[in-house]
C-alpha cells in the first residue's frame, strides 16, 4: 500500500499506540500489508482511510491521511478493534 512515504504521527496517535501497546513498526507493517476498509474521502485537511490487518495475530485498525503533495502518511489514531462493533474478521461494522 505504501512505498516510500513518510509517516508522520500525531500525538493522539502516539499516545493511543503507547495505551495499546502498538510500535511504529507495527503501524508500518499495517499499512504495508493490511487492507483497506474504509475510504473518508471528503475528509479534510486531506482524504482518510481506515486500515485493518493482524500483527503477531493482534487485528490492529489504522486511521491515516494521505498527503500527496509531501509523499507523507499522517497517521491519526491506532487501535484494537472491538469485536462487539465489527465482523468479518474486523472489516465490516456491524449494523
Amino acid at each position: 500500500m505504501i512505498n516510500n512515504e513518510k509517516l508522520i504521527f500525531r500525538l493522539h496517535a502516539l499516545s493511543r499506540m503507547a495505551q495499546r501497546g502498538f510500535e511504529p513498526s507495527d503501524v508500518r507493517s499495517a499499512l504495508d500489508n493490511g487492507m483497506t476498509i474504509e475510504q473518508y474521502p471528503d475528509d479534510t485537511p486531506y482524504p482518510s482511510f481506515l486500515v485493518m490487518a493482524k500483527i503477531n495475530g493482534r487485528p490492529i485498525h489504522v486511521v491515516a491521511s494521505l498527503n500527496e503533495a509531501e509523499q507523507e502518511i499522517i497517521i491519526i489514531t491506532v487501535y484494537e478493534p472491538d469485536p462487539m462493533m465489527w465482523t468479518d474478521q474486523f472489516s465490516r461494522r456491524k449494523t
